[in-house]
């Protein structure tokens, strides 16, 4: 079998109806079927006691937290099987390769690892001085234990649920069509708004949470997805690499930041993450001259 042969089986059949819509619109159908999925998945969540209390029970808490059982099943419902859908549907075979080979990518500098495992925690200290007036303690010895089982169960659920959708499939699909830059703020606001639903429950602080902490968390989707776009390309586009950043932020702030910056609330973390990643983008937007490393003769 020749390549041409090859490439002509893998490549899918064209069609109608909503099987064609998603192959002539694959960006689009994967955004809208990522929302649809997860918001569908979360409405118990969102209706629970652990949300606006229409439904009169409560998730269950696993390690201190009901997100598991009522976030979880929407996140894995969401970014990553919609990705593997639309992929399906729209590039078939060989699209789906593709989609396999950058989701294990491991082999990259370590650099690269030492930035997304020690980097992050060391610049969130950091973050959290400034922002804390220099008020801080040691953390405890059960914190810190904590910290590499933590980190290994977000990439199992936070990392492998959102980021094949995110940044495997969306991002090389937006910065070859739109550029580097711009796909990345494209894609800011719509990880924000896959969110949004989850601010009336526990994961948003319902009812406690200010208003504007929606607003605070899309302007940090938007800065850190630029991070999120420079450091997948920066590593050929490795999403071991993307996942593990992606949850170290996650894994310092639910484990370690309360416990060194215990007057930090809630609403002041937010602020500081999203101050604190704005100045990280406008510096790599500065020295990349808004590349961010992407290099469209490598291919997408």
């Amino acid at each position: 079998m020749t390549v041409d042969e090859r490439t002509t089986l893998d490549a899918p059949t064209r069609q109608r109806g909503v099987w064609g819509l998603i192959q002539r619109r694959p960006l689009t159908s994967y955004f809208v079927l990522a929302n649809l999925l997860s918001w569908l998945a979360w409405t118990p969540y969102i209706l629970s006691r652990n949300g606006l209390g229409v439904w009169d029970y409560t998730f269950p808490s696993v390690l201190g937290t009901s997100q598991l059982f009522g976030m979880l099943p929407g996140a894995y419902l969401g970014p990553i099987t919609s990705a593997l859908i639309v992929t399906a549907i729209a590039s078939g075979r060989a699209g789906l390769r593709e989609w396999g080979r950058r989701l294990w990518k491991w082999r990259v500098n370590w650099r690269w690892y030492a930035l997304a495992i020690l980097g992050v925690p060391a610049t969130l200290v950091v973050l959290g001085l400034s922002f804390s007036g220099g008020n801080a303690q040691a953390p405890s010895l059960l914190v810190l234990t904590a910290l590499v089982p933590g980190l290994l169960l977000q990439l199992l659920t936070t990392g492998i649920a959102e980021e094949p959708g995110w940044r495997d499939f969306a991002v090389p699909r937006l910065q070859a069509r739109y550029g580097a830059l711009a796909g990345a703020f494209i894609l800011g606001p719509l990880w924000a708004l896959w969110h949004f639903p989850l601010f009336l429950t526990e994961w948003g602080g319902w009812p406690h949470a200010d208003w504007t902490r929606p607003l605070t968390f899309t302007v940090f989707c938007m800065a850190f997805s630029i991070i999120m776009t420079w450091v997948f390309n920066r590593t050929g586009q490795s999403l071991p690499v993307a996942m593990l950043l992606h949850v170290s932020v996650n894994n310092f702030i639910s484990i370690a930041w309360s416990d060194i910056f215990p007057t930090l609330g809630a609403e002041m973390t937010q602020l500081a993450l999203m101050i604190g990643s704005t100045i990280i983008a406008m510096v790599l937007l500065a020295t990349t001259r808004g590349r961010l490393g992407y290099r469209p003769e490598s291919g997408d």
